[in-house]
């Protein structure tokens, strides 16, 4: 298996949207970003000139939000700030499987698609696991868990850089947590990752420890505090 550069998670949006996603996104200059239906994240360079600020305002159109993710470059005054969140990144550490008591894919772990996209906003909105629109299931493979009919818990794979994979949209219904759905659904994902010879890595908020305790006990080590960011344009 190959280890992936690290130095590619650096720009894990701007890597994604220059590769994988490429077909998702739009490019003018050195400013990147998704189409909306399938994300908001938005990327310049860490060395971004006011140019390069001014070809991203001319992709997002005027009073536009910007999910900047991670990137450390400030953007000029009149940009609105929007939200700052502190978190971290994490990497699969893990050896070359998960355990496989974690990575089940029993009959109730199903693959979800464009005709499951209603039931996946419904549970997003629910519990709120972050950004989530019609087409981002288009990302990569989404897997999802049903209890009668129901969608309770769903995670899936989102930026693509070279060598890595982010799993990411774990999320379980309220009245369906405790049962080891979260686990068993990112141990399939961890699964499939690595079988393609890429590392699975994740992001998460600070203050969100019960996932970070939970991704640590599956392999994952944090490989950097990060700080996402957010602004509309002017």
């Amino acid at each position: 298996m190959t280890s992936g550069h690290t130095a590619a998670l650096d720009d894990p949006v701007s890597e994604s949207l220059r590769g994988h996603h490429a077909g998702l996104g739009r490019r003018l200059g050195r400013a990147a970003t998704y189409l909306s239906e399938v994300a908001t994240f938005s990327s310049v360079p860490a060395d971004a000139e006011a140019a390069d600020w001014a070809d991203l305002a001319r992709l997002l159109g005027r009073d536009a939000f910007a999910d900047m993710f991670s990137c450390p470059a400030p953007p000029p005054p009149n940009w609105e700030p929007v939200f700052v969140l502190d978190g971290r990144q994490l990497i699969w550490s893990g050896g070359s499987r998960p355990d496989q008591a974690r990575a089940g894919t029993g009959a109730d772990v199903v693959e979800l698609g464009a005709d499951d996209v209603r039931q996946m906003l419904d549970l997003v909105a629910e519990t709120r696991p972050g950004p989530f629109w019609a087409r981002t299931h288009e990302l990569g493979t989404y897997l999802g868990i049903r209890v009668g009919g129901r969608l309770v818990a769903m995670a899936g794979e989102r930026l693509r850089p070279p060598g890595w994979t982010e799993i990411s949209a774990v999320c379980t219904a309220p009245q369906a947590r405790g049962q080891g759905h979260a686990a068993r659904l990112v141990g399939a994902l961890v699964t499939r990752i690595l079988a393609r010879n890429e590392r699975p890595f994740m992001h998460v908020a600070e203050t969100n420890s019960a996932a970070i305790a939970l991704y640590e006990r599956l392999g994952f080590v944090t490989r950097k505090r990060v700080t996402f960011r957010g602004f509309r344009t002017p």
